[in-house]
């Protein structure tokens, strides 16, 4: 494993300098990768080496990760002296910041050995936790040398990856031997993980933790635009969240024949990236439909029925889902695996959905046993979005099933926690 730990970080290196053009190209463009670099390369900030005592090392990748875990950090923190979270997006360390403090929040180390080992040497972990699957060899390889307990907890194994993985099983087997815990999802990520590799005495089965994510507060965004609708007799209010390329066309498809049955509608559409914002934009401006930006729009100067709002703002999304009657999660409409229906699910929508939810399959296969969602194809997508509008008895049964299903699927929380005081007792038993 010597060698091969070795070929990968030459690997790893020229990776990043045969990549540097296009690196610095995006950092002056876009502005992306430049936040936290000195962090990335090992720099170990001030603001985390301040407090000493028993300490746990959760590792969230962005936005999904960093919500679903914390709930999970909530109760590690009553366990521990200090609990610190790390990010690998801008958009995850900015939510992680307002979550969980500054102080205890810091971009995650590129996956070199020099740069892990600063951290494991200034922060001295006894408990790491990776959310879902980042198996990063360096890293775990350097967490388990320096005395630390690793788990990998809310752990899956997507379509896409399976493959991946398998054809490299003989290596990854020897990476995720430096795993103690593995908490799987579900039945089936267990059994993939074992098919990756992984020693089938160190998997359990938790449950999802994205099932426990609270949902979020009201921001005065929100409150001003609900308050907009009422006074200006907008609906009803369809909410498409996370669209990615070949989406927003249908979308907008659909909306010019809602309005002609509802012309008070509205249509809040928030790509996924935004580094697309500008792309949806033009579209938008190309479409001759009324429309307007989050970052442009005031309450007293825009009018609302019959357009379309485009949300081009970060974090805000969850928060207009509550104001929705419909809402169309994206990403799945065209091949791109689907996105997370839980956040619609929490303010009781009726939901539809794409054919293509492989990035979250038991989720929508749990909504779809209890008729708790709608998966459509795109030819279908206008007719399903006015059937629903059309049925306030149908939409309030889709959103009922939807809460239903989120309380039935509670306790993957206390049941991780239990797993990783066991691991850290020298146990590795998940309470059934």
């Amino acid at each position: 494993m010597v060698a091969v730990y070795f070929l990968y970080s030459v690997l790893l290196a020229a990776v990043f300098v045969l990549g540097a053009p296009y690196w610095l190209v995006q950092m002056a463009r876009l502005g992306k990768y430049r936040a936290g670099l000195r962090e990335r390369f090992g720099g170990v900030p001030d603001r985390i080496r301040s407090a000493r005592g028993r300490t746990v090392w959760v590792h969230a990748v962005s936005v999904g990760e960093v919500l679903a875990i914390s709930k999970l950090v909530e109760e590690l923190r009553k366990r521990y002296v200090r609990v610190l979270i790390s990010t690998t997006t801008h958009t995850g360390q900015k939510l992680a910041r307002e979550r969980f403090g500054e102080k205890n929040v810091f971009y995650f180390p590129i996956d070199f050995a020099f740069a892990s080992r600063a951290y494991m040497r200034a922060l001295k972990p006894e408990l790491v936790v990776v959310a879902e699957t980042e198996f990063w060899p360096n890293f775990l390889r350097t967490a388990k040398e320096s005395g630390a307990q690793v788990a990998v907890v809310n752990a899956r194994i997507s379509d896409r990856s399976r493959p991946r993985y398998e054809r490299f099983r003989s290596t990854l087997r020897g990476v995720l031997k430096n795993v103690d815990l593995f908490l799987a999802q579900s039945e089936e990520d267990a059994w993939r993980l074992t098919a990756i590799g992984a020693d089938a005495s160190r998997v359990k089965v938790s449950g999802n933790l994205k099932f426990e994510v609270r949902a979020p507060q009201d921001v005065a965004f929100v409150r001003r635009l609900r308050e907009a609708i009422v006074s200006t007799g907008t609906g009803p209010v369809i909410v498409a969240g996370s669209t990615v390329e070949g989406e927003e066309d249908i979308v907008l498809k659909a909306f010019a024949a809602l309005v002609k049955a509802y012309p008070n509608a509205l249509l809040v559409l928030a790509p996924r990236h935004k580094e697309r914002f500008e792309t949806v934009a033009a579209m938008l401006r190309q479409s001759g439909v009324t429309w307007t930006r989050r970052s442009h729009w005031e309450e007293t100067s825009h009018e609302l029925p019959g357009s379309v709002l485009m949300l081009d703002s970060i974090g805000e999304l969850a928060g207009v889902y509550a104001i929705a009657d419909v809402a169309f999660v994206g990403g799945s409409l065209v091949p791109r695996g689907g996105h997370n229906i839980l956040e619609p699910a929490q303010a009781g929508l009726a939901i539809i959905v794409g054919p293509h939810t492989e990035n979250f399959r038991d989720i929508i296969a749990i909504f779809s046993r209890a008729k708790a969602v709608q998966i459509v194809r795109p030819e279908e997508f206008t007719a399903a979005l006015l059937a629903l509008l059309n049925s306030d008895a149908e939409r309030k049964l889709l959103g009922e099933r939807a809460r239903e299903v989120l309380r039935s699927q509670q306790g993957a929380t206390e049941r991780t926690i239990t797993a990783l005081e066991a691991l850290t007792a020298g146990k590795t038993a998940v309470r059934g």
